[in-house]
């Protein structure tokens, strides 16, 4: 966040991902070019990982750093859709043709790409492949992690500091490992702040395919549910189905916090907006910005690029006025940050 953990949407230079490395089909829409010497070179491409573009989270982040590539840089990008139902081999044959295309690099957004992109990019060495959310070997791939249960943590000290109920909620959207690091770090945030309050926990679906990061009426239903247990703060690390989250919460006049975007800022989210209290963000667009310029600085970044407090690659959004009016909860999370930083407090990612 802007005071409390400044985060920027391109916050994480080359350098300071140096530093940090530690060795989470459609149509493809040119975005357009700027004009110059380099409008017919085809630079960055994207693929998302399910709910797609307009998610107001994690595809959304991607986009940004995708739109910042193409106007720095001034040449073609390409972003495409996930199908229903799709298989590995669909996913497989996405990355394929971007590459093939000549699109420099190309970046699975999601763990659930991990499979194809390693079988991909063994076909195609001289392009730089990207992939977030997973770590997948490879001389020619950049692994874009992020330490959510940091993220996550603070969110926890917010909730704690906000609940009047003592109790709050978490929505998962499929209960894998990479969800269960927010679920982990928000509890720990949580306890650590205020011990006796209760935390829900709900899981929407367990595979990706049944829809857990794409339904926001399963989100509602499940937001509903912990609100009539007495949640008066859930926080939903679910993609689009985290929308249904905050409709609930708002509805019932309680707070929702969002997850990888400021979804206080969504235009699509604007008449809940009073009810989001804050965000746990992770900066996807600074990492695909990031491993964009570094193909096109010709230095390209392989390997683990890790993205945490420390280099502002997570952090927790401040945009909500209402953060400032709850007794406490600016100053214990601008000391939680400190503590995670210098590593006096240890976030749990299980």
């Amino acid at each position: 966040m802007r005071r409390i953990a400044s985060l920027t949407r391109v916050a994480v230079g080359v350098a300071s991902l140096a530093l940090a490395a530690t060795a989470c089909g459609g149509t493809s829409n040119d975005s357009g070019d700027s004009g110059d010497s380099s409008k017919d070179a085809k630079g960055l491409a994207i693929a998302y990982d399910v709910g797609g573009k307009g998610d107001q989270s994690f595809n959304d982040a991607a986009f940004s750093g995708l739109e910042k590539a193409q106007k720095e840089f001034g040449y073609k990008t390409a972003d495409i859709e996930p199908t229903d139902g799709e298989t590995d081999a669909d996913k497989e044959q996405r990355l394929s043709s971007l590459a093939k295309q000549g699109y420099n690099p190309v970046i699975g957004i999601g763990f659930a790409y991990g499979p194809a992109l390693e079988a991909v990019a063994k076909k195609y060495p001289k392009t730089t492949f990207g992939i977030v959310d997973s770590v997948v070997e490879g001389k020619n791939v950049a692994s874009l992690v992020f330490s959510e249960q940091e993220a996550s943590y603070l969110a926890g000290v917010a909730a704690a500091k906000a609940t009047k109920s003592n109790t709050v909620g978490f929505v998962g959207g499929v209960d894998v490992p990479l969800i269960h690091k927010f679920e982990a770090g928000y509890t720990q945030g949580v306890k650590d702040t205020k011990p006796s309050v209760k935390v829900l926990s709900q899981y929407l679906t367990q595979t990706a395919e049944e829809g857990g990061f794409s339904s926001p009426d399963k989100g509602k239903a499940a937001a509903e549910g912990q609100l009539e247990k007495g949640a008066d703060v859930i926080y939903a690390a679910a993609g689009l189905s985290g929308q249904g989250v905050i409709e609930a919460a708002s509805k019932a006049g309680k707070y929702a916090i969002g997850v990888d975007s400021d979804q206080y800022k969504q235009e699509a989210l604007a008449k809940y907006k009073g009810a989001i209290l804050t965000s746990a963000l992770k900066d996807v667009g600074g990492s695909v910005y990031t491993l964009a310029k570094s193909v096109h600085d010709g230095k390209p970044l392989t390997g683990t690029q890790t993205f945490d407090l420390k280099v502002n690659g997570v952090g927790l959004a401040d945009s909500n006025p209402k953060m400032a009016e709850i007794p406490g909860l600016t100053d214990a999370v601008a000391k939680a940050k400190a503590a995670i930083v210098d590593g006096t407090i240890k976030v749990k990612t299980s």
